[in-house]
């Protein structure tokens, strides 16, 4: 089975807004830490989240066209293990929103 490559883009200015690229493909994946970051969702682009040992993280795609939402995970997975947090749990709901949501 052939394995994706990704590539990551960092900010020279912030070292927390980073793009997740695909090498042989369009894919891009906007990486904000929820502590310290704005982040307003955008309703046409894929959010899912991931705490990285207590820093929320949110990861968008920039620029989606729908295809190979497999990929999108596959990218993010990719990431946990760059940050050496092979174990993250990846989440399609924003957990700040359901914290909130408790009766």
């Amino acid at each position: 089975m052939d394995q994706s490559v990704f590539l990551l883009v960092q900010d020279s200015h912030n070292a927390c807004k980073e793009v997740i690229r695909h090498r042989d493909g369009d894919l891009r994946i906007r990486v904000f830490c929820l502590g310290r970051d704005e982040f307003e969702p955008d309703p046409d682009e894929l959010q899912f989240y991931g705490d990285d040992n207590g820093d929320l993280l949110a990861f968008e795609t920039s620029g989606y066209d729908g295809s190979d939402p497999l990929l999108v995970i596959e990218a993010i997975r990719w990431y946990a293990d760059y940050i050496d947090n092979p174990k993250m749990e990846i989440l399609a709901e924003d957990p700040r929103i359901s914290d909130t949501d408790t009766y």
